[in-house]
């Protein structure tokens, strides 16, 4: 299994602590964003291979945390007499400056899939995103189920469904229908960004972009996938912590602080 994660954003909510300065390497609690979702995965073990695909503009930031990463793992290695550990994270640039010019969340995993000749499962994570569980219930309900799978979330506030991608459900766990910011929201559902693709569903998303499905939400390709296959959603076992604008990045900080002391 491969895990692709999504940094390619400009984060202009946080200015000016994200202007020159990508999201998901802010520090909560003393680790980055983005380290507590790969220290997650790797301590699952099911992960083989990680890649962040991010733009041209924040890129070296990403490939110096990357060596950074590699660095202190063969030194945890050596020190323990242990040839293997980590993989190193591979770093690709969508060639894309500014936040008008981005490429969109679902033609960045194309992208990044056809730079990296990946062709596996593939977990999707964006890496602005910090939880209070672990993703490997998520990968286990996905292994269980066998078909490719989202998560979802009860939001009682009609202002941030018009917001989020909204999915509805069957009785068994089944998407019967999704989409990405509705005028009327079908139900209090919303789709978090972390999404388990089978092997021969991800080999679609160039199929589903030809097909119209929308590129800047990374829901808009789940929504044309549930269309043509079955795809399952797990109910969020914890707590997703939405970092949106700088208030929010503080009370982050403090709640995530509190959590794991």
């Amino acid at each position: 299994m491969k895990c692709l994660i999504l940094a390619a954003g400009y984060a202009t909510r946080l200015y000016p602590l994200t202007e020159n300065y990508p999201k998901p390497l802010l520090e909560v609690a003393g680790k980055t964003i983005v380290d507590w979702l790969v220290d997650d995965l790797v301590s699952d073990g099911r992960v083989n291979g990680f890649a962040v695909v991010t733009n041209h503009k924040f890129t070296p930031h990403f490939e110096n945390w990357a060596a950074n990463r590699l660095m202190d793992s063969l030194e945890v290695q050596d020190s323990l007499g242990n040839p293997d550990g980590m993989p190193g994270i591979a770093v690709v640039d969508d060639g894309t400056g500014t936040n008008e010019t981005r490429l969109g969340a679902v033609r960045d995993i194309q992208f990044a899939l056809d730079e990296l000749g990946w062709d596996d499962d593939l977990l999707v994570i964006a890496g602005d995103n910090v939880l209070d569980f672990s993703l490997s219930k998520f990968i286990d309900y996905a292994i269980g189920k066998g078909t490719s799978c989202i998560m979802r979330y009860f939001e009682p506030d009609g202002a941030r469904l018009v917001k989020s991608g909204i999915v509805e459900v069957d009785g068994d766990g089944l998407v019967t229908g999704m989409e990405e910011k509705p005028a009327e929201p079908k139900s209090n559902w919303c789709c978090p960004p972390f999404y388990f693709y089978k092997k021969e569903d991800a080999r679609r998303f160039a199929e589903g972009i030809a097909a119209g499905c929308g590129t800047d939400a990374p829901g808009s390709f789940v929504a044309w996938l549930s269309s043509q296959t079955k795809v399952h959603v797990m109910e969020m076992p914890g707590k997703r912590f939405d970092i949106g604008n700088l208030e929010s990045y503080r009370s982050v900080c403090d709640s995530y602080r509190g959590i794991i002391e």
